[in-house]
């Protein structure tokens, strides 16, 4: 309505008002900067006055044109090229701030009064396409390195330009200026908040916002220096470089474009920064690329498991692309189930606790009742740390039943029952060398018991509690020696393994 443009109006002249009082440098040098193509909200940024102005509408470049020619007499009388109507894009941000962007559905229009809208728009509309469930975001910004080294061409073309005046002080840009990426993101935060119906701050769904401007920072790059003749550098300042081809793979070299631009503007005193660039920089017409993406961070469910059948691997590994079950697949883990836990990426919704149930109540309710599953539930990332602290100190129970070549005396079963802490020495089994380290590990066995099969002479079962890693095997028959000592050898008698359950493993993790 005409009251609330009149309104906004208002609200334009007072915060334009304000700066020129508190921040501005003299008007004509501002009149000055508008000029060379730099955009309303860059000049606000630069001069410390971005807070005050990023919200109001009204604070186009025909208005802030009309407040400097009311005040500074170098803004009148003539055509002004600040008021060009061709288009061209801020020599800073290249439109970043207004917002002016390429998408892969074409450019943003330019026309429209509320940019900052139409980008949260397509923000909205990605997150319901993509199907995310949200109850607040965190944004990440980032802006092609051309930006920084564009803004620092700025810098020091007002330094050459207007140094020798008394009000210009070499360091006032680097006490006032707000990043371009901070105010990106004072513009769209709130504006995303409204969209969303969410608020903005430290959360796991993150929207991240990446511009791109392939051609500049291809051709800023060009005239970096580096191992290569500094002639071809300024050869492709003055546009003469034929080094590169149509064919040239641009799009692959973006990234390491970027960093090695960041890193070499750091190590460039600003005398050779002047001689490399042009100042200021110039007009450019195509605006940045702009790609929404979303990543929520993971989420982790944990909870025991059960295995109570000996046809069903722990894990799986493949030898010759074929898929194999593990050595371990006729172990059993029975008792109170071993800890597991799983990592899920990018979710669209956190399951709830009654989902979360839901799975384990399926899983259950297998007909194959392979596997069986306790105490599923969400858990926190901190849990990863805990669950390696567990696999270096738990300890773990078995059940064994064994086969000895000679029948064993009553001091025999006492002779294993008395055992207690006993450190042992395992080289790598050789049923496992194909895929392990050749390594010599000491581990403890903390204590056994053995007892005879009822009506046999050679088969007992043998019940025992070690250290995480013992390989339970070797250490019955002794792997040829390569475990020392062994049941084998300790009974003085060939020792087999027939069967063997893990029967608790001792962690005091999602019990």
């Amino acid at each position: 309505t005409n009251a609330a443009a009149a309104e906004s109006d208002a609200e334009a002249r007072s915060i334009l008002e304000r700066a020129a009082a508190a921040s501005f440098p003299p008007l004509h040098a501002v009149h000055h900067l508008l000029s060379v193509g730099v955009c309303v909200r860059c000049i606000f940024r630069m001069f410390g006055a971005f807070s005050h102005a990023c919200s109001c509408a009204s604070l186009t470049v025909s208005f802030f044109h009309s407040f400097l020619e009311e005040h500074d007499d170098s803004a009148k009388g003539g055509p002004c090229s600040c008021l060009s109507t061709d288009e061209s894009c801020c020599s800073i941000c290249f439109g970043i701030l207004l917002p002016t962007c390429h998408q892969d559905e074409g450019v943003v229009p330019f026309d429209d009064i509320s940019r900052i809208d139409i980008i949260t728009s397509m923000v909205s509309q990605a997150i319901q396409r993509e199907g995310y469930q949200i109850d607040g975001f965190s944004l990440e910004i980032s802006l092609p390195a051309v930006v920084a080294a564009n803004e620092r061409a700025i810098r020091l073309y007002m330094k050459e330009k207007y140094g020798s005046e008394n009000w210009f002080k070499d360091e006032m840009f680097s006490q006032q200026t707000m990043s371009a990426k901070e105010g990106l993101r004072l513009l769209i935060a709130p504006s995303l908040e409204k969209q969303l119906g969410v608020k903005h701050g430290n959360n796991s769904f993150r929207i991240r916002l990446t511009y791109t401007h392939d051609d500049a920072s291809l051709k800023l790059k060009s005239l970096l220096p580096n191992d290569s003749n500094r002639k071809r550098k300024a050869e492709s300042r003055e546009g003469n470089d034929t080094r590169r081809n149509s064919t040239y793979d641009d799009k692959q070299t973006l990234s390491e474009a970027d960093s090695f631009i960041h890193k070499s503007l750091e190590g460039i005193q600003d005398k050779e920064f002047c001689s490399l660039f042009k100042l200021p920089p110039e007009k450019v017409s195509k605006p940045c690329h702009l790609v929404i993406s979303f990543l929520r961070s993971p989420i982790y469910i944990g909870g025991r498991y059960l295995k109570l059948s000996r046809n069903v691997s722990q894990s799986c590994w493949i030898i010759d692309d074929e898929r194999m079950g593990e050595a371990s697949v006729e172990v059993r883990m029975l008792g109170s189930g071993r800890p597991f836990l799983i990592e899920v990426l990018n979710v669209r919704s956190i399951p709830s606790a009654i989902e979360i149930q839901q799975i384990s109540d399926k899983i259950n309710s297998s007909e194959k009742k392979h596997v069986r599953i306790r105490n599923l539930k969400l858990v926190d990332n901190e849990i990863w740390a805990m669950m390696r602290e567990g696999e270096a100190e738990k300890q773990k129970q078995y059940a064994a039943l064994i086969w000895t070549s000679s029948p064993l005396t009553d001091d025999d079963l006492q002779k294993i029952s008395v055992i207690n802490d006993m450190e042992i020495v395992q080289n790598t089994p050789i049923r496992v060398l194909h895929r392990r380290s050749p390594l010599e590990r000491k581990r403890i066995i903390h204590w056994m018991e053995i007892e005879k099969v009822e009506g046999s002479s050679n088969y007992y079962l043998l019940h025992l509690c070690t250290q995480a890693g013992t390989y339970i095997k070797e250490f019955v028959h002794g792997d040829l020696g390569r475990t020392n000592p062994s049941i084998g050898s300790m009974l003085r008698c060939r020792a087999e393994i027939l069967q063997l359950d893990v029967t608790d493993v001792k962690m005091d993790l999602l019990q």
